[in-house]
């Protein structure tokens, strides 16, 4: 059997920058272990696959080892493949997830997402020091969404230099950490790790967004924010507080066209 693959630098520009994702169009799905071993021999943050639902369409991300939730970089680089190569008339698309109804449409060079906001409240006592070891630096404040915890830092550098103990970090009660600071040059910087599904440290994270959208604009004031996720390939965001939405901009370039033998 061949199918068709692709892969998208999301959140850049520019290819060998952003995050780099696989996107799998189908004209229906395939078998769920099948999906899982293709995500796992891509290696890559994610594996996005999608099949037609009328004028919209189903769409499924998979790390190299789990079936998740939500993706956005995932997300992005499948609507860039849609309303650029495949249907290029588009404006929008629809996409029907695990995580609701999510859109994306062009307003110039960026692509835009709509997602559901998902707003930090106090952690536990006695996560702060498990959180403090496993990322080697304590945070001054520790908060905790549905899925993720958010550790925040004094400045950028202290993010930059973070080193983390993987195993440990995969031993916390969430799936992922998010880790971020005031920016230097943007509104503020994070990191993601989520050794837990497979991802030591994923380079750019639409997803971890919905939930520093809501911290940075309540503590900046303001609802509009450039961001940048420092990692090693780094990338940039524009994220707006909609209150029980976050929209999220981003950039991607594509960068490989290929077929599957399965």
């Amino acid at each position: 059997m061949s199918q068709p693959i692709y892969q998208i630098d999301a959140f850049s520009g520019r290819v060998f920058a952003g995050n780099l994702a696989a996107v799998c169009p189908l004209d229906a799905w395939l078998p769920d272990a099948t999906m899982q071993a293709i995500a796992a021999e891509n290696n890559l943050s994610e594996t996005a696959f999608f099949v037609p639902r009328g004028e919209e369409f189903d769409l499924r991300w998979f790390t190299p080892a789990v079936e998740v939730d939500l993706c956005g970089h995932a997300t992005l680089a499948t609507g860039a493949l849609i309303l650029r190569k495949l249907e290029p008339g588009r404006e929008r698309v629809r996409f029907h997830t695990r995580s609701g109804v999510l859109e994306v449409g062009r307003e110039g060079e960026l692509l835009v997402m709509d997602f559901l906001a998902l707003p930090a409240g106090p952690a536990a006592a006695d996560e702060r020091g498990r959180v403090a070891d496993a990322l080697g630096a304590s945070p001054v404040e520790l908060l905790a969404a549905t899925r993720d915890t958010l550790a925040v830092f004094d400045d950028e550098a202290a993010v930059r230099g973070l080193a983390p103990d993987f195993a440990r970090l995969a031993a916390l009660p969430r799936e992922g950490t998010i880790t971020t600071a005031p920016g230097d040059e943007v509104d503020f910087v994070s990191r993601y790790f989520a050794p837990s599904v497979g991802i030591d440290e994923d380079p750019v994270t639409g997803s971890a967004h919905c939930t520093l959208t809501p911290y940075w604009s309540k503590r900046l004031g303001k609802t509009v924010l450039e961001a940048r996720q420092v990692s090693r390939r780094g990338g940039e965001l524009v994220c707006i507080d909609a209150g029980a939405r976050v929209i999220i901009k981003g950039r991607a370039a594509f960068y490989l066209e290929g077929t599957l033998r399965i």
